[in-house]
């Protein structure tokens, strides 16, 4: 019996698909969108912007309207008549790099000028390093201070027209200091919870501004990350990994999508130079199962990546109606939704009004599509809908997605299927989750310090 004739007869997929890519759906709205942007890193955490003008040293400093630059105004007569004054916010700590600057605009009596890291809990009326659980480098005598008054040699002096950085290196648990663009030096950062970046004035006519990262930084940042990661790469290449294997993940990512096409290039480039293995006893499927349908799962991507969702409609009703004979479910929401996305794009405004009023009614019944269903609607109210807030809809990120979940529920038609949940993603897309999760675990074990594991810049670093 013909693989297209016996589909009456199995089983209806279940929900589970359909949850997870309406969830991945939320997840993108989220991250795409302009607010989730401001002023937050790619983890969700907000960066230093300004000085912090509501807790400060008394009248030993004082902050420009700009909220960046600080000035010592009076003539200290004690040591700890310190003007000293932190971020307004912590250093972000889910990332590889934090790093800020000054700018030494006049270096005063003294040159008594400080840059470095405290604590939420530290006194204010003394200089970074001077305190347990603070570091300063500080610019009259060029030393490094860490928690206690006695410094120790690390660097020159700093004073008028220099710019002086302070930065944390969570990968090596380290704090670095640079002056005018170069590395003076590290020390280690023995500080766990969270930091603020700290600046300090002590005599008369001081003035300093601060770079959070709004210009240029002098040092050159994204080099020093670079060469950091470049490092990392090298101890990854050391790690053997046999050819024959990775060859088959590629090949069942490409099953698993439907990408038939190019399985066919890939196996004949390959056909010299790698043996096939099995890898079924590793990820828990054979060839029957990653082959099933291949060509209509082609077939389907095909049409929906190219914005023909009544065609791919139409294939799924003569291929596999169970997918679809539920009208108000998952899967033929997230259809209607792009067959609506699909007109916006065409400028077929009106003709996106009646097909959004005709379709998306039978969803009300249910709370879990209100939120996707005003991201929808709200394309109408924008004269350039691609440049709003949901103008993520208009991606073709957003086809993709719903060509994920069709493949999905194919898959998941499949009677020899023994887990439905391996339906959802590839042997690759399952590794690459692994390696995000313990990415994650590494980073908790470190204090909840460090960066997570980002496919899109090793993607993006490929290709320079």
């Amino acid at each position: 019996m013909s693989e297209t004739t016996s589909q009456n007869q199995l089983p209806l997929p279940n929900a589970f698909a359909g949850s997870y890519f309406l969830q991945v759906w939320r997840n993108t709205s989220q991250t795409l969108s302009p607010e989730s942007k401001h002023e937050f890193d790619e983890d969700g955490e907000e960066s230093p912007t300004t000085l912090d003008t509501v807790n400060s040293s008394g009248g030993f400093s004082m902050v420009g309207p700009d909220k960046l630059s600080v000035s010592y105004a009076n003539v200290n007569l004690h040591g700890h008549d310190v003007g000293v004054v932190q971020a307004n916010r912590a250093a972000p700590m889910k990332r590889l790099v934090y790093y800020f600057e000054i700018s030494v605009k006049n270096a005063g009596a003294k040159g008594q000028i400080a840059i470095g890291f405290t604590t939420p809990t530290f006194k204010l009326r003394r200089q970074p390093g001077w305190e347990a659980n603070s570091y300063g480098y500080h610019g009259d005598d060029g030393l490094i201070y860490r928690g206690c008054g006695k410094g120790e040699t690390f660097g020159p002096t700093f004073s008028t027209g220099d710019t002086v950085g302070g930065g944390i290196n969570y990968a090596k648990q380290q704090f670095f200091f640079t002056k005018n663009g170069a590395i003076v030096g590290t020390v280690c950062k023995d500080i766990k919870g969270p930091v603020f970046p700290t600046v300090a004035v002590h005599s008369q006519s001081e003035e300093i501004t601060v770079n959070f990262g709004k210009d240029p930084f002098v040092f050159d940042l994204k080099a020093y990350e670079a060469n950091h990661r470049s490092r990392q790469q090298i101890d990854i290449n050391k790690i053997s990994v046999p050819q024959d294997a990775g060859y088959e993940i590629v090949r069942s990512y490409l099953q698993h999508n439907g990408y038939e096409e190019t399985l066919k290039l890939f196996d004949m480039a390959s056909k010299s130079t790698v043996p096939p293995i099995s890898l079924v006893s590793e990820i828990g499927c054979g060839e029957e199962d990653s082959v099933y349908a291949l060509n209509q799962r082609r077939t389907l991507r095909q049409l929906i990546r190219c914005g023909r969702v009544d065609d791919a409609f139409a294939k799924i009703q003569e291929w596999y109606p169970q997918i679809i004979q539920d009208d108000a479910s998952i899967i033929c929401f997230l259809l209607h939704c792009q067959k609506f996305v699909e007109l916006v794009r065409g400028g077929k405004l009106e003709e996106a009004i009646l097909y959004g009023r005709r379709e998306f009614h039978k969803f009300k019944i249910s709370s879990d599509f209100d939120d996707l269903v005003k991201d929808c609607a709200a394309l109408l109210a924008y004269e350039q809908p691609h440049k709003s807030s949901v103008g993520y809809l208009l991606l073709d990120s957003q086809r993709e997605l719903v060509a994920d979940a069709v493949n999905a529920m194919i898959l998941s038609t499949n009677p020899h299927t023994k887990n439905s949940r391996r339906n959802i993603l590839s042997s690759l897309e399952m590794l690459i989750r692994q390696l995000a999760a313990c990415f994650l675990e590494k980073r908790s074990l470190n204090g909840d310090q460090g960066e997570g594991f980002h496919l899109h810049r090793i993607l993006e670093s490929g290709k320079k």
